[in-house]
């Protein structure tokens, strides 16, 4: 069926990468508020452990970390326990902005491959999330984190549930 030389199958197409950009800018405007938020309660590992927000993308996030005492482990290096936080930030938050109205996720596995230490004094770290796959049940997604060299300190994968909200 056409329509002013359009057929009703491309437009509803548009219509819907249309709708999947809306939501996509309200993913990533949700978690613009929601950080700003947490930092200004005093709330979560923005906070707690100095996780900043440096680029929100459909797919794509970037995360730095500030190594402080709060992340020490026994040898006076940034725990990896909070690395892989930064990662677990970075890929989740990669996997939400590309989800559907009425989707959240949770994360199943967690994969992390350490392969330098951080000592407390260092510069900000960097990672960076992407998406791998995002399906109708599970999502992957993968990250690396960088020093402020640009050397590998950690990378790995992790994969999420997704559910309806309702």
């Amino acid at each position: 069926m056409e329509h002013n030389g359009i057929s009703a199958q491309t437009e509803t197409a548009d219509h819907i990468e249309a709708a999947k950009r809306i939501e996509a800018a309200k993913r990533i405007d949700d978690l613009r508020v929601l950080l700003e938020h947490g930092l200004a309660e005093g709330v979560g590992v923005g906070h707690s452990l100095g996780v900043r927000m440096r680029t929100l993308e459909v797919g794509r996030t970037v995360w730095t970390l500030l190594p402080s005492p709060a992340a020490a482990n026994a040898m006076f290096t940034v725990h990896g326990g909070v690395i892989a936080t930064l990662m677990d930030t970075a890929m989740g938050s990669a996997v939400y902005t590309t989800l559907p109205a009425g989707m959240f996720y949770t994360t199943l596995e967690l994969k992390v491959n350490f392969v330098r230490s951080v000592n407390l004094d260092a510069a900000s770290l960097e990672c960076i999330g992407r998406t791998v796959h995002v399906g109708r049940r599970t999502a992957t997604a993968e990250a690396q984190v960088t020093n402020a060299d640009g050397k590998l300190v950690a990378h790995g994968s992790c994969t999420c549930l997704l559910t309806p909200t309702g």
